[in-house]
């Protein structure tokens, strides 16, 4: 049997198989979830595993999981990361995962939810503002990391990704270091993300999940923001996808 979590992301799609097979790969969503999804049933078709048949049971979550037509069950990203996450840090933890378009912060107790947040802002505390600005640098996100590791922090204070990124581009006009601006758009997105998280009382156990999961760089920022630390994960991208892979799996005993 092959239990299937597929997590639709609003910017990378995310596959976890457990059971006879036990794989994972990421690929880009594009610009239709409905696209992405024929891709993922095709590739796992190349790994000898079928979507459609008895031996295989469907989760889906994330921003597009209702596009996954072939799912035997949709469930909510905060229960399934939530899930991934407790196999990951065990049934007493925090999980902040920073997304593409949204960042979460969900407690974790007795193995439950417990409680959790969401941002209310744009993504200028997310992923996709890092990307963004990247882009604007001229660099990959690792070597936006690997910058910023060596520069001195410029503020950039503004809530809204068009304004955050004039405050870069106007960095830039003035011939700052681009180690210096790297600097500042990390420190500026850990800021926002340790603003969220402190809403909430954390517990001693708190993992990073999501597209910067294994990033020591991040995670060393946001511990220093929090007063405690957060740890990287290898496979934490996968969180969403794995949960949902587990709760298949749950819910096939059930």
């Amino acid at each position: 049997m092959n239990y299937i979590g597929i997590d639709i992301g609003s910017t990378a799609s995310k596959v976890a198989v457990k059971g006879d097979h036990d794989l994972h790969f990421v690929l880009p969503t594009g610009w239709s979830s409905k696209e992405t999804c024929q891709t993922i049933k095709d590739r796992l078709l190349e790994d000898g595993i079928d979507v459609l048949s008895d031996d295989s049971k469907v989760v889906a979550t994330g921003y597009g999981r209702v596009a996954v037509d072939f799912a035997d069950h949709v469930i909510t990203e905060i229960t399934c990361h939530a899930r991934g996450g407790r196999e990951m840090a065990g049934d007493e933890c925090a999980i902040i995962d920073v997304g593409g378009q949204d960042t979460k912060i969900i407690l974790v107790s007795g193995g439950m939810v417990q409680d959790f947040q969401m941002n209310d802002k744009c993504s200028a505390g997310t992923g996709k503002f890092l990307e963004i600005m990247a882009n604007r640098l001229g660099v990959t996100l690792q070597e936006l990391f690997d910058m910023a590791d060596k520069g001195t922090v410029l503020p950039i204070s503004s809530l809204c990704t068009v304004f955050a990124e004039s405050e870069v581009i106007n960095y830039i006009g003035e011939g700052q270091k681009r180690e210096d601006i790297a600097a500042g758009v990390v420190d500026s997105v850990a800021n926002k993300v340790a603003q969220l998280a402190m809403k909430k009382n954390l517990p001693e156990k708190v993992i990073l999940t999501g597209g910067l999961s294994n990033s020591t760089y991040f995670t060393k920022i946001l511990s220093q923001k929090l007063g405690q630390t957060v740890s990287p994960t290898e496979h934490g991208r996968y969180a969403g996808a794995l949960g949902a892979a587990l709760l298949a799996k749950e819910k096939k005993k059930r």
